[in-house]
């Protein structure tokens, strides 16, 4: 891809859209292993008949934003005749509510938590892997998402992406980087430093940065972790998901990153590619994967089948890599990523380590609900 866009980042989230509303709406669906479950929904989701691949209308999609390349969604269009009708998310706990609360599309794209919470709950369709002309792409040559840990021998989702989470930064303004999350307080680049607007992902930053697990809930650790990050405001320009478009401005100097939005940000915006690096602190980094899912009350669960399967297409893996910068976990997605990140050592995703501590869990409803509340109580500070 050689002609520059201006991208959203994969999770473009509305500016303070996740506070005090959707926050209470993961707290009301944390999760608590099997009793959460509403079983009529269950039970409704495990009896019914598994859908066919086949056209049976439009496709409705509910993603994050330019998180596909066009040019997959035209084929697709083209190849069967149908409208793709897309809807963005504005965040993982405001798409849970929505699912939860009835509304209706084809297909979603959580995170692998967010995956786990949806099968517990009933909200989601077991998927006929015979229905995949291309499963072999995806399932059975190894990999560990055959049988991975939110949703076991994959039977609900189809895993899509893997990401690391770390710190991007200017070499040409910032000489003091130490490798470490305490660069997010950074002197040199005071007021041009951005933390990534996302309750996990502050926390689990910080509680790196103390030499905590990025899954606590302990009371003393949460209180240590808010008063960590209210240190960090005077630095920070602000929080913002919108991490390739803050470096392509100049604004950014240290900017809390992704790593497949660094790698897109250096292949299509960077003006001098040279001058950025992207660190993996040494306390540890979060490394998190997304996979797509067909809600119970799809209106078009056969559309939806098909758009799953076009997507592990090897040609529409490529296309999709280039595009978004982020490994797709496909038995050529690896490989291909690789090759598009070798300048890049410090990009790379290991599937192997995708089991770690750094992964982000669930909790029971009073463990989440304390974790929303350091979060919402830090922005407010």
């Amino acid at each position: 891809m050689t002609e520059p866009r201006l991208s959203m980042n994969r999770r473009d989230f509305l500016r303070g859209s996740f506070g005090v509303g959707a926050a209470a709406a993961l707290a009301a669906c944390g999760f608590s292993g099997g009793s959460s479950t509403p079983s009529a929904s269950s039970n409704a989701s495990s009896a019914a008949p598994m859908a066919q691949a086949k056209v049976d209308g439009d496709l409705i999609y509910y993603s994050w934003a330019d998180y596909c390349d066009p040019a997959v969604k035209a084929g697709f269009k083209s190849k069967y005749g149908v409208n793709i009708v897309e809807t963005n998310y504005d965040g993982y706990a405001g798409m849970l509510a929505k699912i939860q609360a009835g509304n209706a599309y084809d297909v979603v794209l959580p995170g692998a938590r967010y995956v786990e919470l949806m099968r517990k709950q009933g909200l989601i369709q077991k998927l006929d892997k015979s229905q995949f002309k291309n499963a072999d792409q995806l399932f059975g040559w190894g990999s560990y998402f055959d049988n991975p840990w939110y949703d076991p021998n994959s039977d609900y989702s189809t895993p899509f992406s893997m990401w690391t989470t770390g710190i991007a930064y200017r070499k040409d303004k910032v000489t003091t980087a130490q490798g470490s999350w305490n660069d997010l307080w950074n002197e040199q680049a005071k007021g041009h430093i951005y933390v990534l607007d996302e309750d996990d992902e502050a926390i689990g930053m910080a509680a790196l940065k103390l030499g905590l697990d990025v899954n606590t809930a302990n009371p003393d650790d949460l209180a240590k972790i808010k008063d960590v990050l209210i240190s960090q405001k005077p630095y920070l320009r602000a929080y913002s998901t919108d991490d390739i478009n803050n470096m392509a401005s100049g604004n950014a100097w240290i900017h809390h990153s992704w790593s497949g939005d660094f790698l897109n940000f250096i292949k299509t915006q960077a003006t001098d590619p040279t001058q950025w690096v992207y660190e993996l602190p040494k306390e540890g980094a979060p490394l998190n994967s997304d996979a797509w899912v067909i809600p119970t009350n799809a209106p078009h669960p056969g559309t939806a089948l098909l758009w799953l399967d076009w997507l592990m297409q090897p040609d529409n893996v490529a296309k999709n890599i280039d595009y978004l910068g982020y490994p797709l976990l496909t038995k050529t997605g690896p490989d291909l990523y690789a090759k598009a990140a070798s300048a890049y050592p410090s990009l790379a995703v290991d599937v192997s380590k995708v089991v770690n501590p750094t992964v982000y869990k669930n909790h029971d409803p009073a463990d989440q609900a304390a974790r929303n509340a350091v979060w919402t109580e830090v922005k407010a500070a």
